[in-house]
Parts: C-alpha cells; sequence; structure tokens
C-alpha cells in the first residue's frame, strides 16, 4: 500500500510546536514525517525558521513507529558533507533506524548565509555527487581521507556507526539528474507527480521503486472548516510557488519571494492547492501520485497555528479515505 506521510515545516513552526506535531500525526496515523531543513521562511508571514537536525533529534525520541526524513538537506554549502554524515548516522540511532537521509542541490535562500556564494546549477550537481560519495564511505565506519574537487576530508571516522546504515534519497528532476544521481542514491525524491520520472528512475538508476526504492513526493494542503479561510491563509503563506522551481531556487531572501509572488492572486493559490474542508477534494489531489507509481506522498497542512486541529480533527478521516481509495501493493 503507498505510504502517507505529514510534513514538519519548519518554516511555519517553532521547535516545540514542531514535536507536539510530529507526536500527534504520529497519533493520527501517519506512515512518515519528512522535514525541511531551512535557515529561513521563504516569507515573512510564515515567520519561522529552526534547527530542523535538533527538532528531528527530538521527535526520535518521543516517537516509536513513523518514520523519519530530511525532505531535503544540502550537504554542499551551509553543511560539510562529512557533518551531514555524522548527524545522520547518530539520528538513526535515536530513531532506531527509521530515519532516511534526503538530499538535494539545495536553495540560494538557506546556502547564502554562509557567505559562500551561490554556485551555478552545473556546480551545485557537481557538488552533490561529490557529498553523496563522502557520506556513503563515512557511513562505513572506516576511516576516510578524500580528496575532490570540491571538497577535502582529512583522516575522518564517525565513531558511532548505525547497524542498519542510512538509506539515501535524492531530489532529481529530469532524465539526466536521474542518471547521475539514481545509482548514487536508494530513494527517488520528487514533488512532480509524473509516471515519467519514475519510469526513468527504473531505467536509470538500477533499482526499482515499489520493489526496493522508494518514490517520496509531496503536496501542499490547507485544510480549514472554512473554504475562504483556507484559501485566504493559503495564499498569505504559500503563494511563494508561483516563481517556478528554477526561479525559487535562486532567490536570496523572503523578500525576494514576496516580490516574486507579488501578482500571485488567491485563485491561482486555490487553483494548486486543496483548500477548505473537503477531504475528498484532498484524496483527488493526491491521487496522481500513486497513479504515477509513487510509494510514498507527504502531506504539507499549510498555517502553523492550523497544524494540531488538522491532525486531530481531519487526519485520521483523511487517511482513511487515502487508503481506501489507494490501489493495494500500490507500494
Amino acid at each position: 500500500m503507498t505510504r502517507f506521510g505529514f510534513t514538519l515545516m519548519t518554516e511555519q513552526n517553532g521547535p516545540k510546536e514542531l514535536v507536539d506535531a510530529a507526536v500527534r500525526a504520529e497519533g493520527a496515523g501517519f506512515d512518515l514525517l519528512v522535514s525541511s531543513d531551512h535557515y529561513s521562511p521563504w516569507l515573512t508571514e510564515q515567520g519561522h525558521a529552526p534547527y530542523a537536525w535538533t527538532v528531528l533529534g527530538a521527535v526520535a525520541q518521543m516517537t516509536e513507529r513513523v518514520e523519519l526524513a530530511t525532505y531535503v538537506t544540502c550537504p554542499t554549502i551551509r553543511y560539510h558533507p562529512a557533518v551531514v554524515a555524522q548527524k545522520a548516522a547518530t539520528l538513526q540511532i535515536l530513531a532506531d533506524g527509521r530515519f532516511t537521509l534526503g538530499l538535494g542541490a539545495g536553495e540560494n535562500l538557506n546556502e547564502h548565509v554562509v557567505g559562500q556564494g551561490w554556485p551555478s546549477v552545473a556546480r551545485r550537481q557537481d557538488m552533490l555527487a561529490e557529498a553523496v560519495e563522502i557520506i556513503r564511505a563515512l557511513h562505513t565506519g572506516e576511516l576516510v581521507t578524500y580528496r575532490g574537487e570540491h571538497f577535502d576530508v582529512d583522516s575522518a571516522r564517525i565513531w558511532d556507526v548505525p547497524e542498519q546504515g542510512v538509506p539515501i534519497g535524492v531530489a532529481v528532476s529530469g532524465r539526466a539528474g536521474i542518471a547521475r544521481f539514481g545509482p548514487l542514491a536508494d530513494h527517488l525524491i520528487s514533488t512532480e507527480p509524473e509516471a515519467e520520472i519514475v519510469q526513468q528512475w527504473n531505467e536509470l538508476a538500477g533499482s526499482t521503486i515499489g520493489a526496493g526504492a522508494r518514490a517520496i513526493g509531496q503536496l501542499p494542503i490547507c485544510w480549514d472548516p472554512s473554504e475562504a479561510a483556507a484559501v485566504t491563509r493559503a495564499h498569505e503563506q504559500f503563494r511563494w510557488f508561483g516563481g517556478g522551481w528554477k526561479v525559487n531556487a535562486d532567490l536570496p531572501t523572503p523578500a525576494g519571494f514576496s516580490g516574486a509572488a507579488q501578482f500571485v492572486r488567491e485563485e491561482d493559490v486555490a487553483a494548486s492547492i486543496p483548500c477548505g474542508p473537503d477531504l475528498d477534494a484532498v484524496v483527488e489531489a493526491v491521487r496522481p501520485f500513486w497513479e504515477a507509481g509513487f510509494t510514498d506522498v507527504a502531506l504539507v497542512q499549510v498555517g502553523g497555528e492550523h497544524q494540531r486541529r488538522f491532525l486531530d480533527e481531519a487526519a485520521p478521516d483523511l487517511l482513511e479515505k487515502l487508503r481506501a481509495a489507494a490501489p493495494a501493493g500500490a507500494a
């Protein structure tokens, strides 16, 4: 069966609220918790950006069953890959094997803060490939010295290595990215429910989605008893998506996102995000993911102050509807 997840969206919640949401999401029946890893929110209206790894450590101790993942961490500029390898190994031990390290090439919004500039797309992908190699090597528990084009590692060893290892998912889109990163990763991460992405992974990655490898998608929703209130909130906090990924990856500040989204209307957001109390509409929005062959879909509930109410009042019924609609054996 398809696994359904909940997103711990660090851009719209403080650390204690995120841990509380994680506990409630597990209680509601979600299979997976994915966490963003941001230094800044996209928009000032979101208002938060706690350190994801501290939150995930607390979540690992406050939950028992639900799987955990980063969605996604950039291991190239703000973090050196050797540091990512260490904290991923530690988190896996705390989570008793429930953690998957989701990686991506990053966004200027989060990576520019350390003053190292923002490389071109091609350079960022080269850096990501090296980073995955380093993380894999360090997760063996052996002493590692590495000299690369972008990173060096000098006599490093991770002393606390989880017996289960740390599965790695990589965010990719397009045939070239899948051909390059598929063989380096265990799982596919993508926000676009396209069957072609899954087919290309199965062809090029050396692993098959649904037979060991997972395809993990993500979808924003804005549940609220009032459809009008949901649309207004979704526009206030999620209008940033309107520029598209190629624009969003390069914008450096929330002010930049606000400017880029100034002409996005409420009706534009409502056309892309299920808003209001209709759970069947959410099911229909999720349906393209399992039809495309995705094994996991993580929902984003827009609006930090509305997390608890969604998880307590709507999530159990929504999960029942989703599992009834998803085909058996989809995962």
